[in-house]
């Protein structure tokens, strides 16, 4: 059976994020809350944690997951950035966004799109995502927690941990999360292309829809 914190939406309760950091680390699959819904997460060379989530959703290897960075500069680590991109970056994260960009040789073959050497990266706007990703000091690899024949990633912990019990380590409970998902844009171009419209404004990026 897996365990199931209650940390603080607000406030994370720093005991409970180390040991969440900790369980990772040491390969374990974790449910946490973002701003679009709860998530799937791994360490990013830990291959079969990788294969548990592609089982728990159903999906094949081709799935490409997503870098979940705690800062602009964790970004620019993975990713290839220029100004312009840094200046769309820095306005719109902490967001509902994940952003396509560039691979940089940081990222394994496995994790970038196989024709164009892309990687799809967000900074996440919830404080317990946000504070376990500092703890670990490293990018947390994510897929929504969208179930087989399902739409919309899961909102509930307790309902998650009901289900899932058997399939994670670890469940964090950070209270009411967003029902949307990121908004998708690829940044690799010349002009911003938008791939998904979700909970994030595109406002800024001078999209004509």
């Amino acid at each position: 059976m897996s365990q199931f914190f209650n940390i603080h939406s607000f406030n994370p309760q720093s005991r409970l994020i180390k040991q969440a950091a900790e369980l990772v680390k040491k390969g374990s699959v974790i449910v946490y809350p973002t701003d679009s819904g709860y998530a799937l997460g791994c360490h990013l060379g830990d291959k079969e944690a990788v294969n548990r989530i592609f089982k728990i959703r159903g999906l094949d290897e081709k799935h490409l997951m997503t870098l979940v960075c705690r800062d602009l500069s964790e970004i620019a680590h993975y990713a290839r950035v220029d100004n312009k991109q840094f200046r769309l970056l820095k306005s719109n994260t902490p967001g509902s966004y994940t952003f396509i960009l560039d691979a940089t040789r940081e990222v394994p073959k496995r994790l970038q799109h196989p024709k164009r050497y892309t990687v799809g990266l967000r900074i996440p706007d919830h404080p317990v995502a946000l504070a376990l990703l500092a703890e670990l000091g490293e990018p947390l690899l994510s897929s929504s927690l969208i179930m087989p024949g399902e739409t919309m990633a899961m909102h509930d912990a307790k309902e998650i941990y009901e289900l899932l019990a058997r399939q994670v380590d670890l469940v964090i409970d950070g209270g009411p999360v967003g029902l949307d998902p990121t908004t998708v844009i690829d940044l690799t171009g010349t002009e911003a292309i938008l791939i998904r419209r979700g909970r994030g404004s595109i406002k800024s990026f001078s999209i004509e829809e």
